[in-house]
């Protein structure tokens, strides 16, 4: 008989997320990517840390296809976003614009602030 493999998930625990929902990142890879003089940029609409994804606004829309209900009266395809893999973006700094790798900074008070490798200034937390 022939062993079943085991489900493959996320590779390790994720560190610290330091993406949350409403930030804005980059696309760095995959289809949804965009070119180098043109890269996509959207805005974060959900995290899920435990399966390491990330829900961005525009990217990787994907169909889904419903029966006739009140809610759908016709039925045929919804088109929606799908998760993508949280290494794939990176957050942009809103005060450079240029995407930032994940860097911290301890404050007086000890609270932990995230600082653009890019230009040194403090990417203030999303409102919401």
């Amino acid at each position: 008989m022939a062993r079943r493999k085991k489900p493959r998930g996320p590779v390790g625990a994720p560190s610290r997320n330091w993406i949350r929902a409403g930030d804005m990142v980059q696309v760095m890879s995959g289809d949804d990517s965009g070119d180098r003089d043109h890269p996509r940029r959207a805005r974060v609409l959900r995290v899920h840390p435990a399966e390491s994804t990330v829900l961005v606004e525009g990217v990787r829309k994907v169909f889904k296809h419903v029966r006739k209900s009140q809610e759908h009266p016709r039925g045929g395809r919804v088109e929606k976003e799908a998760p993508i893999a949280l290494a794939k973006v990176m957050l942009v700094c809103p005060s450079c614009g240029a995407p930032s790798r994940r860097k911290l900074r301890l404050r007086d008070d000890g609270s932990k602030a995230r600082v653009c490798s890019a230009c040194g200034a403090d990417i203030p937390l999303p409102k919401g």
